[in-house]
């Protein structure tokens, strides 16, 4: 059954229709930094508040809610998500008893082009692209060093201001998925440098697929953002 999901999921993405698909991060301003609002299960009053602005002009925010110490019975454990806290390590910060923001500014150079691109739910799946490059000549010994790259793509339910109880708008992440690429064992010269992923992602119990949009970055090895972008869906007609 759930090969069957993932059959369908990825048939979607191979429509006709699929490169001009209505949800995709075409023509996005490139992010100027990427902030992610890390809330505990525990703090109820932490989700309704308004003073977690990402700050600068075209900063790309996730929301994430890390498990707290009353597990299912935290008022916000529904929507919880246990891969908070692999984030946090990643990130090297603790785990918040309220709220913990993180800041990371986009590298100015390397600036890798990176396309999001999502399907319609089939079942209970969505279909994804992500796609990287064209990545341009093989690069330096000295630009080697930053290789593998690394693509996070998260899944996030972009909720409004006003709803669910936050006052300000949230992309609260429902699931993350993470591809390394190194050009040095993928790529041969003959081959345009251009790296992507076709992805289904399962729709979390709980979550508006109405709602559902991608936020992904590009980290090289030393932990550097390189790029970010989301995608916007267009109204329906």
């Amino acid at each position: 059954m759930k090969q069957t999901l993932f059959l369908l999921a990825g048939l979607a993405l191979l429509a006709p229709a699929w490169p001009q698909s209505a949800c995709n991060s075409d023509a996005q301003a490139r992010a100027t930094a990427l902030v992610e609002r890390f809330i505990s299960a525990d703090c109820a009053p932490c989700w309704s508040a308004s003073d977690g602005d990402p700050g600068a002009a075209g900063a790309l925010a996730l929301d994430w809610i890390v498990p707290g110490a009353q597990g299912d019975e935290a008022p916000l454990s529904a929507a919880a998500n246990p891969e908070a806290l692999a984030r946090l390590q990643a990130l090297g910060q603790p785990v918040p008893a309220q709220t913990l923001l993180t800041r990371q500014p986009l590298a100015q150079r390397p600036r890798p082009a990176l396309r999001l691109a999502q399907g319609p739910a089939v079942a209970d799946y969505l279909g994804t692209l992500i796609e990287v490059g064209p990545i341009g000549a093989r690069p330096s010994r000295a630009g080697r060093a930053a290789w593998p790259w690394t693509v996070s793509l998260a899944l996030v339910e972009a909720i409004p201001a006003g709803a669910e109880g936050t006052a300000i708008p949230r992309n609260l992440v429902r699931h993350l998925l993470q591809v390394t690429w190194n050009i040095d064992s993928t790529l041969s010269k003959s081959k345009q440098r251009k790296l992507s992923e076709m992805r289904s992602m399962r729709i979390p119990d709980g979550a508006t697929p109405e709602r559902l949009r991608l936020v992904g970055w590009v980290q090289d090895a030393k932990g550097k953002v390189l790029t970010a972008t989301q995608t916007i869906c267009k109204p329906s007609e």
